[in-house]
């Protein structure tokens, strides 16, 4: 056992005494030693129920013969960050989460892994970790948070957000804001649409890392703990067996996971997230894999924000595993492929069918014949930029319009609720990227009060930041190269006309050249407040969006 190094022997008097401090006993230091990685905390609702998850991987641990030991990792809600300068520590911490746990296993020699996220950047910080270290490591999340029935349909985070900018304009009250607010979000569990932890939880199961359920399962259903119990039971099958995350986390268990996320219409950000896995795990992304994937994946959900359904009926529906056998039936899926089930995709796919095809549409009738991301470029994005194009209304795929240009989120909010955006325009925040946020901050307060004011079908927004995966609209985001890197987006002059042609893949800046190369000689970098402490570091360090915000070596 790994272990062994740490804890067998005379020499390893000391290191016994230390565990023995612990209340280990002799008998539980000589079994292979299991790391429950988990988020726990007291302030995100995805995760105030993780100690419960960790308890239930520790009893089945125990009932296989392994001695569980719990540490745990940070985790930032991106709702509560969202609008303020806290959501520049969003994106930044999936490395500290990533770091934090190789320094830990690394210092106590852990034999296998159990990880327990649920929010945004918790699951691929995880996922990185996952790959970086390489042992075996199975994923068991808190499960998403159920939505509940109102009289304006099902409620999920996203419609408070959208509610504030309704009450903005006079559409509802004060007290219907109020109801809204107190039901949205009735308990625990990461936010109910597919937003981008449910999005990556999902991809878990896709990629091979995850069991059957795991990305879908609500996180107050009783078989969410007994999934916990067999995750326990499994990593010590995995141990036996040898089978570690390289031996999952290989080129085609990524296809599989980019064709799975088409098909579900995944946020934006697992463009970010799996680029940055991939690196880790050393295998080629580009985010042209995600036009080619996405050009022969059908979309065959319409989760919220897309449409009115949310994870508890993808789950009724017979789950990621349902969808999974429906794209096999075209054979989109490489199924020959080891996951931590202890079997190949092929066999976990064995029996499963779509029970509701209102929710999971079958593979000859779906919303739309291409996946639900696209990757768009031109001069304006010569690197790309993204858009969740499932969540685009038909009227918006294409437009061309006037640049409305920001130099941060908190002016395009004024601008927004001041009511001086207009049908037609393209609203355009800059210097929110990796590096000129920093931090890469996602922009729901402003999608979300161009919705809710009634204008998402008739203005469209870009920025060198992020979208949240609750966003919809025609929101394209990721541009790059960034502001701050000199990108074509520092260039952009109020007035200025904008082509975006999703079908066609393309975003353009309607300039003459020699027009931008007066503008390029006379350019300076718009001055924005200083930074200290780690987004200072983080800052210095981050790479592009289009390669997965990674570090720079």
């Amino acid at each position: 056992m790994r272990s062994d190094l740490m804890k067998k022997g005379r020499q390893r008097a000391p290191q016994r005494s230390l565990m023995k401090a612990c209340g280990l006993d002799d008998e539980q230091i000589s079994k292979p030693l299991i790391g429950i990685v988990n988020s726990f905390n007291e302030i995100v609702p995805g995760h105030v129920h993780l100690n419960q998850i960790a308890r239930a991987v520790k009893d089945g641990v125990l009932a296989a013969g392994g001695t569980p030991l719990e540490f745990n990792t940070i985790g930032v809600c991106d709702g509560i960050a969202m609008g303020h300068e806290g959501m520049k520590y969003s994106l930044c911490t999936r490395e500290i989460i990533a770091d934090s746990i190789e320094c830990m296993v690394m210092a106590h020699r852990f034999d296998a892994l159990v990880f327990i996220p649920n929010c945004d950047k918790v699951v691929p910080g995880m996922l990185i970790a996952a790959a970086r270290l390489n042992l075996p490591s199975i994923f068991i999340s808190g499960g998403p948070m159920l939505s509940l029935d109102s009289d304006s349909g099902a409620l999920d985070l996203n419609s408070v957000f959208e509610a504030v900018g309704a009450l903005q304009v006079g559409k509802i009250s004060q007290d219907d804001l109020d109801e809204i607010e107190n039901s949205a979000c009735p308990g625990c569990g990461s936010c109910s649409g597919m937003f981008t932890a449910n999005s990556m939880n999902c991809l878990t199961e896709a990629i091979g890392l995850g069991l059957p359920g795991n990305g879908s399962l609500p996180a107050v259903y009783a078989g969410r703990l007994r999934m916990a119990k067999e995750a326990g039971r499994r990593i010590m099958a995995l141990l036996e067996e040898g089978l570690c995350a390289a031996d999952i986390l290989t080129p085609k268990a990524f296809q599989n996971a980019l064709t799975v996320d088409m098909a579900l219409g995944c946020s934006t950000n697992t463009a970010l997230h799996l680029a940055a896995i991939a690196h880790e795990a050393g295998i080629d992304f580009s985010l042209e894999m995600i036009n080619e994937v996405s050009a022969k994946t059908p979309n065959l959900c319409h989760l919220a924000p897309a449409g009115p359904h949310h994870m508890q009926d993808l789950h009724a529906a017979g789950g990621v595993r349902a969808l999974m056998a429906e794209l096999d039936k075209l054979g989109l899926l490489q199924t020959d492929l080891p996951t931590v089930t202890g079997k190949t995709l092929a066999q976990n796919l064995e029996g499963a069918r779509v029970l509701n095809y209102e929710v999971i549409r079958p593979h000859s009738d779906p919303y739309q014949a291409t996946g639900g991301l696209a990757v768009l470029f031109g001069n304006l994005a010569p690197n790309g930029g993204i858009v969740k194009q499932s969540a685009v209304s038909h009227a918006m795929l294409k437009h061309t319009g006037p640049a409305r240009v920001f130099n941060s989120e908190e002016e395009a909010v004024e601008a927004i609720y001041a009511g001086r955006i207009v049908k037609g325009d393209v609203v355009v925040i800059r210097y929110e990227g990796p590096a000129g946020g920093p931090g890469m901050r996602e922009m729901l307060s402003p999608t979300s009060a161009i919705a809710g004011m009634g204008l998402d079908e008739d203005v469209a927004l870009i920025t060198d930041g992020r979208f949240s995966g609750a966003t919809r609209g025609a929101a394209i985001g990721h541009i790059s190269p960034e502001a701050v890197s000199g990108g074509l987006i520092a260039l952009v002059e109020e007035g200025d006309s904008i082509c975006i042609d999703i079908p066609a893949r393309k975003i353009s800046l309607l300039v003459d050249e020699h027009i931008l190369y007066s503008r390029q000689s006379n350019f300076k970098l718009a001055e924005k407040p200083p930074v200290t402490g780690y987004l200072k570091r983080y800052a210095a360090m981050v790479g592009s969006a289009d390669s997965g915000a990674v570090l720079k070596d």
